[in-house]
């Protein structure tokens, strides 16, 4: 029988899979393999439409993913010692990537504006960051925080 704790750190571990394993699958295999379309509009429509499921999918995980760190740090009682510190620090690098994920979602939706008015250039540059930028740094930090939850979980 399963715990209610354990379920909780299993979706939490779950929703952080989703989101980071998405993100490396978006920036290392679809970005690479998108080189191939040679036609402006056709490769801008696609990753526009991936992009746009990846962030349906990925809101809801990440709504999950930050329910559980909250639901953890209280049903641990976070509040002592160097625990408090990793656990806070964790939750700050969860707010930095959401806070990126929105501005990579609204980064999104200028592309969009662009692209429905026949502005390929325009919507190429907007996504640029995207890929160049925003998701690297994204990952980077959910390393960071799987390996402190990692280190909190072994604690």
């Amino acid at each position: 029988m399963i715990n209610s704790i354990n379920l909780i750190v299993f979706l939490h571990i779950v929703s952080a899979i989703v989101w980071v394993g998405g993100m490396i699958a978006i920036r290392f295999a679809f970005h690479y393999a998108s080189s191939v379309i040679e036609e402006p509009k056709v490769k801008l429509a696609i990753t526009l439409q991936l992009l746009k499921r990846f962030f349906v999918i990925t809101s809801v995980f990440i709504f999950v993913l930050i329910l559980t760190a909250v639901y953890m740090s209280v049903e641990f009682g976070l509040n002592k010692s160097n625990l408090s510190n990793m656990a806070h620090t964790k939750e700050a690098i969860y707010m930095i990537m959401t806070f990126v994920f929105i501005i990579i979602v609204k980064k999104r939706n200028q592309a969009q504006a662009f692209y429905d008015v026949d502005e390929f250039g325009k919507c190429k540059q907007t996504l640029l960051p995207i890929a160049k930028y925003l998701i690297p740094i994204n990952i980077v930090l959910s390393f960071v925080a799987i390996y402190l939850g990692v280190l909190l979980r072994g604690l």
